[in-house]
């Protein structure tokens, strides 16, 4: 069984990864996660866009554990704040990873901003770095619209207040299965696939 680190301690994200190669039919992989392997540093997000975090990220994680590593830096990128909060989305009020602190600020900034000028996209680049120094970046996108107060509780940061085109419920609001076929997480790992398949035991 070969093993392919997922560079994050977030059970959701490992549980979609493990459901991404099931349903493309890879076996002989097993997923592990941050929590899996010794602690090593993580280095500060200090890249400019999602691809250089995503890939310093897993440059690190392929160092410090020797293992294949996919990385993955994401957030929301709103078309009324000229893509903001984009590579800032986790700490966007301040604090990493306080998601209702981010969620009321950016609902707060978007208060005057008509139904019809309320798009975004989520955008996730997942990065897979091999032990040989190979690397591979790929981006999957996910379009929407933000809404006026939070819905739902299936999901985690912004799904609360994400309607994706085309629907009328929150990405918080959407089955985990529903949400893979469709997220931008799904469709960059899903890119992913046939890189990964290789390395199957």
């Amino acid at each position: 069984m070969a093993k392919v680190l997922l560079a994050t301690r977030n059970q959701k994200k490992l549980g979609e990864l493990h459901r991404i190669l099931v349903a493309a039919e890879v076996e002989g992989i097993e997923v592990l996660g941050l929590a899996d392997v010794p602690e090593f540093p993580d280095a500060p997000e200090t890249g400019a866009t999602f691809e250089e975090n995503a890939l310093a990220k897993a440059r690190d994680a392929v160092l410090a554990t020797g293992l294949p590593v996919v990385a993955d830096d994401s957030g929301l990128a709103v078309d009324a704040l000229n893509g903001m909060p984009g590579v800032l989305s986790a700490r966007w009020a301040g604090r990493h990873g306080d998601d209702q602190a981010n969620l009321d600020l950016l609902l707060g900034q978007l208060t005057d901003v008509p139904d019809e000028r309320r798009g975004a996209a989520f955008v996730c680049v997942a990065a897979l770095s091999l032990p040989d120094g190979t690397q591979t970046a790929v981006r999957g996108e996910w379009r929407g619209t933000i809404t006026r107060e939070g819905r739902g509780d299936n999901g985690f940061g912004y799904d609360p207040i994400f309607v994706p085109e085309g629907g009328t419920l929150t990405s918080a609001e959407l089955t985990p299965e529903q949400k893979d076929a469709h997220s931008h997480r799904g469709k960059a790992l899903r890119l992913l696939v046939p890189l990964l398949a290789p390395l199957a035991g």
